[in-house]
């Protein structure tokens, strides 16, 4: 706990960091889908949207989350933030952000191998929700509401 207390400064900036790094992906992956829906199977653009959405999501998007709940768990315990309302509303929408990534996982599993099923539509309705969760979850993690 010391060591948390400590380098408490340093964690806080690197899960911003790492925030910043997995809402970047979250936010783009969705537009990448948008973009490859409009492209015909096999063709070679169909097949640079593929190596994109795999690069985004294995460089940026599952290390940057990794690095979130790593940090923002050992954050949790040095500020013993299990108590705190506000906190247990956060953890939950940052649960939920963790169900919509596995969800963008399977949707760039499907597009490898040319079985997406959605519209170009549902994918800019979709870009839109790790948004509007990340925005609840700034809110509660800076002013803690309750």
């Amino acid at each position: 706990m010391q060591f948390i207390h400590a380098y408490y400064q340093w964690i806080l900036a690197f899960h911003i960091i790492a925030v910043i790094a997995w809402m970047a992906g979250m936010l783009y992956l969705p537009r990448l889908f948008v973009y490859h829906c409009e492209t015909t199977p096999g063709t070679a653009e169909s097949e640079r949207f593929k190596v994109m959405e795999r690069k985004l999501l294995r460089a940026i998007i599952n290390p940057s989350m990794i690095a979130v709940w790593i940090l923002g768990l050992t954050l949790a315990f040095g500020r013993d933030a299990w108590h705190e309302h506000w906190f247990h509303a956060k953890l939950l929408l940052v649960i939920a952000m963790s169900g919509i990534h596995g969800f963008d996982a399977a949707l760039v599993k499907a597009f490898a191998r040319d079985a997406n099923i959605r519209s170009a539509r549902f994918y800019r309705i979709w870009n839109e929700v790790p948004a509007l969760l990340m925005v609840a979850i700034v809110i509660l993690a800076v002013v803690k509401p309750f």
